[in-house]
């Protein structure tokens, strides 16, 4: 099934290297920017304990990585364009990994 992401998201994927298809489930696209997102995450860590910046800066280093991932607050049903093909509650938008309401 073909899946029609909204262009902000394309847009917003593209900034971390991200360039899924049209045949990319948005759930799978979604765990992969998490996965990414927390391996920086690791990373940043690694550096505060290498003491490459003081503890006291490493709140607002994560709120600042933090911000660079809007997408992973915002619904997955907003990543794509409502309608034929890509709307929430295609078969391509379900999420398998979110139980049913």
């Amino acid at each position: 099934m073909s899946v029609r992401y909204r262009s902000e998201v394309v847009e917003a994927l593209a900034r971390h290297g991200v360039r899924p298809r049209p045949d990319t489930p948005p759930a799978l696209v979604r765990d992969f920017l998490y996965d990414l997102y927390r391996w920086e995450l690791r990373r940043l860590r690694d550096r505060l304990a290498a003491r490459e910046f003081p503890r006291g800066e490493y709140a607002r280093r994560v709120g600042d990585l933090r911000r660079r991932y809007p997408l992973l607050s915002r619904p997955l049903e907003t990543w794509i364009e409502p309608g034929p093909g890509g709307g929430a509650g295609s078969p391509a938008a379900e999420d398998p990994t979110r139980p049913s309401r």
